[in-house]
């Protein structure tokens, strides 16, 4: 069934300037061999006519009044400064009075010097920066081409951000390298003083279909959430805004959320390479999934193409039937198609791989939600759920504390407080004054 709906929603492009060409060598970037879908000697820098015409195109499309432009890679520094002042100039040729354009460019940060901040400053550009966490964390898996650790020039990069007066979010990848570590890698962003992060699980395949090391596992993934969920609820709830979070903090309130990989169907985030070429998404840029090129067919058309559709809708028509009677559905309708490549105890293909992970922190996260959700509604400001888990932690100490050695033991068991957890709680208490 194709969602005929679909043509009446907005779509986002993630442009490719340089295409899968990067400075950095990271272990788990999946982006890097699309290399390999062009001629050997293939020069990676999209042509200012192509450019022009992806620019006067994805505005012609967008009902506006502001048209969101993504700049991805690769690296999409390594197009130069010139080439984004051809975007500025470009985008205001081609702009109806009274638009806009807001630019976001996701980078390593390695490159970034005082001019690039001074240009992305001057044209209020957004940031995206990729920081893993410490740096013993992140230089496991981000290293440049010559294999060296990359932790220093990303925080050089995030400084010069800072002195033109740019915070950037981050963005990071949540691999089998860092993902049991999650209160070191939260309270390192805390003490950068990022205010926005996003957590990116990574999941690869090799060529025989298997996943490989890099990869979280959903456990482990799912732990890694609830726990800095934890954290945060307790602590950061309106300080510090976390995707992974906020984002289902919508859906509990009843919105839709901003992320494809959340919605029912998808369809409508693709990629263009830096030759014009425009894939069905970012984590589909293979020769099926390729629906044409702006330079010879209009991006409105491709977008809407039948093939681009039906590869829209087939997120929700292929849910396993498990998934469809689960209790955290409405949160993650089966998450992104290019996980779903898992078997369901009955057999049933198109389960995601991080099944397991996504519905044990929805279902730990979902009370909070709820509640933060009721705040909402009645005008308040979410920030009230941590003076309410304050009184509630302050509330039970106090009621361990009180708790009769002969009455009944406050964990519910059933038991004597002196026969269940009281020997429990006299050693923590001896540990402590140790």
């Amino acid at each position: 069934m194709i969602d005929d709906a679909s043509t009446t929603r907005p779509f986002l492009v993630m442009a490719k300037p340089v295409g899968p060409v990067c400075n950095l060598d990271c272990g788990y970037c999946y982006y890097v061999g699309k290399k390999t879908l062009f001629p050997q000697g293939e020069r990676f820098k999209m042509r200012r006519e192509v450019l022009e015409t992806f620019v006067a195109q994805y505005i012609a499309a967008s009902p506006g009044p502001v048209v969101h432009f993504v700049w991805h890679g690769g690296e999409p520094t390594l197009a130069g400064i010139d080439f984004y002042r051809q975007v500025i100039e470009l985008q205001a040729r081609h702009l109806p009075e009274g638009w806009q354009c807001l630019n976001s460019l996701q980078t390593n940060g390695t490159l970034l010097d005082d001019a690039w901040g001074t240009f992305l400053a001057e044209h209020g550009f957004l940031v995206g920066l990729s920081l893993d966490g410490p740096a013993r964390l992140h230089d496991g898996g981000r290293v440049d081409r010559r294999g060296r650790p990359t932790h220093d020039r990303a925080l050089r990069g995030l400084r010069t951000l800072r002195a033109h007066g740019i915070d950037p979010e981050v963005l990071c990848a949540l691999h089998a390298g860092n993902a049991s570590h999650p209160l070191d890698v939260y309270r390192f962003f805390l003490d950068l003083g990022i205010s926005w992060i996003q957590f990116i699980p990574v999941v690869r395949r090799d060529a025989a279909g298997r996943v490989d090391g890099w990869s979280v596992s959903p456990e482990r993934m799912g732990e890694f959430l609830c726990t800095v969920f934890d954290e945060w609820v307790r602590y950061d709830v309106g300080r510090i805004g976390v995707q992974n979070f906020l984002e289902p903090f919508l859906v509990a309130k009843g919105q839709p959320s901003n992320l494809c990989v959340m919605t029912e169907t998808c369809g409508r985030a693709l990629a263009i390479e830096h030759d014009g070429t425009v894939f069905a998404c970012d984590h589909f840029v293979d020769a099926p999934h390729r629906l044409g090129s702006v330079t010879t067919e209009d991006l409105d058309d491709l977008v809407e193409a039948p093939a681009q559709r039906a590869f829209g809708a087939a997120k929700r028509d292929r849910l396993p039937s498990a998934c469809r009677s689960c209790d955290v559905r409405r949160f993650c309708h089966g998450g992104c198609p290019k996980d779903r490549f898992a078997a369901t105890a009955d057999g049933e293909p198109y389960l995601n791989h991080l099944c397991a992970g996504y519905r044990n922190f929805y279902r730990h996260a979902g009370p909070y939600l709820a509640r933060m959700s009721l705040i909402a509604l009645r005008g308040h400001p979410i920030t009230e759920i941590v003076d309410e888990l304050e009184v509630a932690e302050r509330d039970e100490r106090r009621r361990w504390r009180t708790a009769p050695r002969n009455g009944s033991c406050p964990c519910g068991s059933g038991k004597k407080y002196k026969q269940c957890c009281l020997p429990r709680q006299r050693r923590q208490g001896a540990r402590g004054a140790g």
